[in-house]
């Protein structure tokens, strides 16, 4: 089967329809929406300061903010990303629909959507039909700072829909899962108002209600949105590569606690099944911590660790550093040609 066009090396590439996506073109509500959810939290994110400084910053505001973001990040990393995108690992039943219920929280839309953008992303990482390469415009610095913006945020706006008949079909078998899906509006207006009814209660005081529904829900869900699409963006343009990858994946450090390990990017794109991202020494992945006690509590089993012979295999030229912990010498299936 011939590959499909890589876009740093045809970036005039001729775009047709593919079989992956939908020919119906999504509707101007749903565009609405999607500008909605990006634009109103994002409004608010450059709004804090000046918020701040007349209004000052509670530290039950604090509290709140720091816990919806842990639970709706968590559920957008070991959730939708590392269990129901790639099957890292398997879950009993109650914690499956958790999982599907605290990504939903992170307002970045349907689970059905998510799964099914992402596993296309993978097939065709960095080449056409990838949903957000940075890469797709070429590779001069015009072309890729236009094309940062586009895998940042406009890919959000793209017109067509990836098919989830292709690409998420056993969790379309799901009906659970699939309401969970239909009721994403639900869970985004919770997102919202769950932390403004928990900050006037905590004050016994409207204030207190405003202020938490600014701080622990808009501008937690700004700062949420923006670390996972920097995923898409930054860490598929900059920083180091430390396994041998068919695309431009990276690692960025410094995006690591903030996107509980999911900026470890690199192993990620090397070995997508993988249930740890950050594997070598230093590197701090929460998701992976949080996987693992979720096994020694018997609530996720069948976990994909890292295998140390397969990524000795794996690793790029330089400065070898040693794996780190959780890292066990168990047979993983190496990703068929979908990469997921």
């Amino acid at each position: 089967m011939t590959a499909p066009p890589d876009i740093r090396t045809s970036p005039s590439i001729i775009r047709t329809p593919r079989p992956d996506v939908d020919p119906e073109r999504s509707s101007a509500v749903h565009r609405a929406l999607v500008g909605t959810f990006v634009a109103l939290p994002l409004v608010a994110l450059v709004a804090a300061v000046p918020f701040a400084w007349g209004w000052g910053l509670g530290w039950h505001d604090i509290v709140l903010a720091l816990g919806f973001y842990v639970v709706s990040g968590l559920g957008i990393s070991a959730g939708f990303h590392r269990y129901f995108t790639h099957a890292s690992f398997k879950a009993k039943r109650p914690l499956r629909l958790a999982l599907a219920v605290a990504g939903s929280l992170a307002f970045e839309g349907p689970i059905l959507n998510w799964v099914a953008d992402h596993r296309r992303h993978h097939k065709y990482s960095d080449r056409e039909g990838d949903p957000h390469s940075p890469w797709r415009y070429g590779d001069d610095w015009k072309a890729l700072a236009k094309g940062l913006a586009f895998a940042h945020v406009g890919w959000i706006f793209e017109c067509n829909r990836t098919s989830q008949e292709k690409f998420c079909p056993d969790l379309l078998a799901d009906a659970g899962i699939r309401r969970i899906s239909r009721w994403f509006m639900g869970y985004a207006a919770v997102s919202l108002l769950a932390p403004a009814l928990a900050g006037g209660l905590w004050s016994m005081s409207l204030h207190g209600a405003i202020t938490a529904f600014f701080w622990a829900g808009l501008v937690r869900v700004a700062l949420l949105q923006h670390v996972t699409w920097s995923i898409n963006s930054i860490c598929h343009t900059f920083g180091s590569e430390e396994f041998a990858t068919r695309d431009k994946a990276r690692n960025v450090s410094w995006l690591a606690i903030a996107s509980f390990g999911e900026s470890w990017h690199n192993l990620h794109h090397a070995d997508p099944t993988c249930a740890r991202h950050g594997v070598l020494k230093g590197q701090i992945d929460i998701s992976a911590r949080l996987i693992w006690i979720f096994e020694k509590l018997g609530w996720v089993y069948d976990v994909r660790w890292p295998d140390g012979e397969r990524l000795t295999a794996r690793r790029a030229g330089g400065r070898r550093r040693p794996l780190g912990s959780m890292t066990r010498n168990l047979p993983v299936p190496v990703p068929d040609s979908a990469g997921y």
